[in-house]
């Protein structure tokens, strides 16, 4: 009996040690399937989720070769990597802060929990350099409520002669994003200021102001899965309609921005009730390929001639 039961060992250690990395993460998709996971902090699909904490822990790169889905896994990174994925259903963590890393614009950003997990569709606006709607080469940029930094430092990629101002009411955030200055070499041009809205920037003009503020309203906060409940929630609630921000925003903004310059905020599901809120004012929405939305611009001229409404 001990001998046949060493056996059944044997064989199931060996066939362990014999898993590759594509029956591996067949095996977490299925995990999260089963748990039914939210999906939407940088993947869409149990399969991807599981790609990332995988490709952490091996160190694959973001475009690995297909062909390392036959490499045969040792013990220990079996381990390490089932443990992700157990902590992932068990904790309901987004993958990127299990790994601490997100993609925004194709590029790599530090993320914890005091940020949230970039993915903001003004990416696709960043990456097609905000055509036409940016009337010549901004001389500079503001990323307000710039979280971790993801879009002023993309922005920063995006127009190499711009200087960036990241701002954002957390001292938390401004941490962060001051390790994804130095991580992304871009000190010279790029600095993280901690203000509550323009309150640290007087005296600073800009030829864009983008943003992806606290636009979350009361309802949808209270419904929002597990996963939501790592994040800031200084950074997603906004009051009853997801407002309260936006409207101190555009009361404000034409103050600081140049005479061409033009406003780009992110308020999502709460466009409509901003449109209700104010619709005398022309806000120009932007259509995404993705099917995204929720994504507006003001010039500052607009911004100008509608203040009053907006007070």
């Amino acid at each position: 009996m001990t001998n046949n039961f060493n056996s059944c060992e044997q064989k199931n250690q060996s066939k362990m040690e014999s898993l590759t990395v594509a029956q591996l993460l067949q095996e977490g998709e299925t995990m999260f399937i089963d748990h039914d996971l939210y999906f939407g902090h940088g993947t869409d699909s149990a399969w991807d989720e599981a790609v990332s904490i995988l490709s952490y822990v091996l160190g694959f790169p973001a475009n690995a070769d297909r062909s390392l889905l036959k490499n045969i896994l040792t013990a220990e990174q079996l381990e390490q990597i089932r443990s992700l994925f157990v902590r992932r259903v068990d904790e309901r963590i987004p993958a990127p802060y299990i790994t601490g890393q997100a993609w925004f614009c194709g590029l790599p950003f530090m993320v914890d929990q005091r940020v949230l997990i970039p993915r903001s569709p003004i990416a696709a606006l960043i990456t097609n350099y905000f055509e036409p709607w940016l009337p010549r080469n901004p001389s500079r940029i503001l990323d307000l409520c710039t979280g971790g930094g993801c879009i002023g430092i993309s922005c920063a990629y995006g127009f190499d002669e711009a200087d960036i101002v990241l701002s954002d009411i957390s001292a938390d955030a401004i941490t962060v994003a001051n390790i994804n200055i130095e991580k992304h070499q871009l000190a010279e041009r790029v600095v993280a200021i901690q203000s509550d809205l323009f309150e640290g920037l007087k005296g600073l003009h800009f030829d864009l102001i983008v943003t992806n503020p606290p636009y979350v309203d009361q309802a949808d906060l209270a419904s929002m899965p597990k996963e939501f409940r790592h994040e800031p929630e200084l950074a997603l609630a906004s009051g009853y309609d997801g407002l309260d921000f936006t409207r101190r925003l555009l009361q404000q903004a034409h103050e600081y921005l140049n005479e061409d310059g033009v406003l780009i905020v992110e308020v999502g599901n709460s466009g409509v009730a901003l449109e209700q809120a104010f619709p005398a004012v022309p806000f120009m929405w932007f259509e995404f390929s993705e099917g995204d939305s929720g994504v507006f611009m003001l010039t500052q001229a607009q911004l100008t001639e509608h203040r009053e409404m907006f007070a």
